[in-house]
């Protein structure tokens, strides 16, 4: 039987201003082993349909810290454009600056253990974000 000596990280978003997953939104998964360590980035991934990152790459060995770099702006101008074609007249975001994102980024940092899995959701919504160690 063998044991895992590095952790492994999955992840998913949910548009929480819409009560959906938040498709196509690019994620890059960096790991360092210590706090003084410098930070590798390992490649990235992006989101299914369902919001999911099922590719991730995985941790090397002496992995301490994990940092998941989250590009939404792209995803929020894109669902802006939808939503003004959708309204034609109407502005995609009135009085909130339609043609930029409040949160162009989202980078989360966390610790990690060897042989634990640690599932990181992004829940998301034009004007604020939320994370927290799911299961």
């Amino acid at each position: 039987m063998s044991t895992s000596t590095t952790a492994s990280v999955s992840t998913h978003i949910l548009d929480t201003s819409v009560g959906r997953p938040a498709a196509a939104v690019a994620v890059r998964l960096s790991a360092r082993g210590g706090g003084a360590a410098d930070w590798q980035e390992l490649g990235g991934s992006r989101t299914d349909a369902d919001g999911r990152c099922k590719d991730l790459p995985a941790l090397p060995e002496g992995t301490t810290h994990v940092r998941l770099d989250f590009a939404v702006e792209p995803y929020f101008l894109s669902k802006q454009a939808k939503q003004a074609e959708a309204q034609q007249d109407a502005p995609a975001n009135r009085d909130s600056g339609a043609d930029r994102t409040f949160f162009p980024e989202v980078l989360i940092t966390f610790a990690v253990n060897p042989g634990e899995h640690y599932h990181v959701p992004l829940l998301l919504n034009p004007f604020g974000y939320s994370v927290y160690r799911g299961s």
